[in-house]
């Protein structure tokens, strides 16, 4: 069956790309200069089916948005424009309805890395620096709005059928490996923003960036053992926990799937001011206990990497090796925790029917939270 299904998926992207190179996307650009607004306006409409309209300035282009017959399908930003920045415009757009989740592309020659996080941030779906290439402009323009009306679907699916059934959004079925979307996070980006993230970084040759692992210690096991909504409530606690206590090393990160986080830092001393695990999995207990969830879950965390390089590849490649080291750490939690349970007093024998007994116990704590375990006894 889920074979099936992901099948029906591919098929349906690739229904998705073919309909779109049917269908005249409406283009907004908005750039200060006179020239790359004409470049534009000239050159994407001979690539694809593409209908440009520019404005010089953020007021100008939310004249245009407000102007419109129906909203644009993609906007094309510069960053420095006089008055209200790029990233500004892009920042007010995210609370009007109808751009929630138009995609944004960042077309700048911005290219430090605070402007960059900033940008995706507050919403931008790419970013490209200039000079650019009209070729892979086209070819993110329709990967981000094919992308983006996959998440329109699935948000309209969801609305629709949640009217029938209550929290559908936290029990949908899905893969352990699969990224989840955490809402009401500031610094947490969706799965491809992020990798368009460190797609950028790797292009501005960044040196100085590490990336820091955070993995549910035994995440496969909890995915077993839990229903959907239960796993989905403990990866947004976590995320919730990175986000406050990574506050002073102003870190981006987002969820991967299978139980992991990748926490991007810049500089050493915003790499150090990151949580240890021992305060990360002190925050985590106190999230779950007020909850009144268990709070035996715990959370791996490897040593930060370094993002060093050239390449997107290399890139990914640190991002890999985070993922590699945080699992050597839980396996190592797990066989220190192992050692221990075997390490017992002579003078205090346990007898088996209360070993068996204190197993259910931790079982029904896990599964049901103390509070509700306890009261039902």
């Amino acid at each position: 069956m889920r074979h099936s299904t992901l099948d029906n998926d591919r098929f349906q992207r690739k229904l998705d790309l073919q309909a779109l190179r049917q269908v005249t996307l409406n283009v907004l650009v908005v750039d200060d200069e006179p020239s790359i607004l004409e470049l534009l306006q000239s050159a994407l409409p001979e690539l694809e089916n593409c209908n440009v309209s520019v404005a010089d300035s953020a007021a100008a282009a939310l004249e245009k948005i407000q102007a419109a017959e129906a909203p644009f399908d993609c906007l094309l930003l510069d960053i420095q424009m006089p008055g209200t920045t790029g990233i500004e415009l892009l920042k007010q757009l995210r609370k009007t309805p109808d751009y929630m989740d138009t995609p944004v592309i960042m077309l700048t020659a911005m290219a430090d890395h605070s402007h960059i996080e900033q940008a995706f941030l507050e919403g931008a779906f790419d970013y490209i620096t200039k000079p650019f290439d009209f070729f892979e402009l086209r070819s993110r323009m329709n990967a981000a709005h094919v992308l983006m009306m996959e998440r329109i679907r699935a948000k309209t699916s969801t609305a629709s059928i949640r009217n029938l059934r209550e929290k559908l959004d936290f029990n949908q079925q899905f893969n352990f490996e699969d990224p989840l979307s955490i809402e009401g996070l500031e610094r947490c980006l969706r799965y491809v923003e992020f990798d368009n993230y460190v797609d950028q970084l790797s292009r501005g040759r960044r040196f100085d960036t590490w990336v820091t692992a955070v993995k549910l210690q035994g995440a496969e096991y909890r995915f077993d053992m839990s229903d959907f909504g239960m796993f989905r409530r403990v990866i947004s606690d976590i995320g919730k926990c990175i986000e406050k206590t990574s506050k002073k090393a102003n870190a981006v990160f987002s969820y991967r799937g299978s139980g992991i986080f990748l926490v991007v830092t810049h500089g050493r001393n915003r790499m150090n001011q990151l949580p240890t695990e021992e305060v990360l999995n002190r925050k985590l207990r106190m999230v779950l206990s007020s909850r009144l969830t268990s709070s035996h879950l715990k959370v791996a965390m490897s040593p930060p990497v370094s993002m060093r390089s050239f390449s997107k590849s290399g890139a990914i490649s640190a991002l890999n090796l985070a993922c590699e080291k945080v699992n050597g750490r839980e396996r190592a939690m797990t066989k220190s925790v192992t050692v221990q349970s075997h390490v017992r007093p002579k003078e205090e024998p346990v007898r088996e029917e209360h070993m068996t007994a204190r197993l259910y116990d931790t079982v029904l704590r896990e599964l049901y939270g103390d509070n509700t375990y306890l009261n039902g006894k």
